[in-house]
């Protein structure tokens, strides 16, 4: 892709992301006043308007567009046709990656700070109550704590996130094995994934803590476990740090 091509290909997917933004602020405030995990419409949104002053390490800024403009358009483009291109590097993970060990070792981890950790982590809905089928998200709003969430399974996600999230892996069940690789597809979607593999966990956790309001370093004033806790279940499972 040439210059000219790839300015006017952001110029297309930005006001294409606008025009989406535009269209889903009232279903975000509406989400904001119910008091839902208040990250997950945030971190569900690529955030490129951001300006460089952004102190968020992960974000995605006008400037990265312009660093990165094929990538950075590619995932634009995933959010705004609903992954129906399924051009973002979420669309390359694997089940093959459930196999390292680092991964794996992220996994258990993340789970520990989401209160999953157990064998029954994988049917818990928000508030601790259990599903019975892993046909799908169980879709159920609970409130509890101060929030109203349909956070579900072994990394409680909510069920506007699981939706992208199966739709760009083709997932078809909420099974376990469904649910661990749409974690790792949401440990890519945070550019978290060099830094897992790496051992890298000071560079990885303040950008899982974007997708989980349980990891340390996350901004969404949610009770968080403390990166002693995180990095000991990291090694306890395998894990190596850098």
């Amino acid at each position: 892709m040439n210059q000219g091509a790839a300015i006017a290909a952001g110029a297309v997917a930005l006001g294409a992301l606008a025009w989406w933004a535009y269209a889903r602020k009232p279903e975000q405030q509406q989400a904001a006043e119910q008091g839902e995990n208040p990250g997950a419409w945030a971190g569900d949104s690529l955030d490129i308007f951001n300006d460089y002053t952004s102190t968020n390490p992960g974000e995605t800024t006008i400037f990265d567009v312009l660093a990165n403009p094929i990538e950075t358009i590619a995932e634009s483009i995933d959010k705004v046709t609903g992954s129906t291109f399924k051009i973002s590097r979420m669309a390359q993970v694997t089940p093959a990656l459930l196999a390292e060990p680092q991964i794996r070792a992220a996994l258990r981890m993340i789970r520990r700070g989401e209160g999953t950790a157990d064998d029954a982590g994988y049917r818990r809905i928000f508030g601790g109550r259990m599903f019975d089928s892993y046909s799908d998200h169980p879709r159920i709003k609970i409130t509890a704590g101060g929030y109203i969430s349909t956070a579900a399974g072994a990394y409680q996600f909510l069920s506007s996130t699981w939706d992208e999230t199966a739709k760009i892996l083709g997932l078809r069940d909420f099974s376990p094995a469904s649910q661990d690789l749409a974690a790792v597809a949401r440990i890519v979607y945070r550019k978290a994934l060099d830094d897992v593999l790496a051992g890298d966990m000071a560079a990885a956790l303040p950008k899982l803590g974007k997708e989980w309001a349980s990891m340390p370093g996350s901004p969404y004033g949610q009770p968080t476990i403390s990166q002693q806790t995180a990095l000991s279940t990291f090694r306890d499972f395998g894990g190596n740090l850098a």
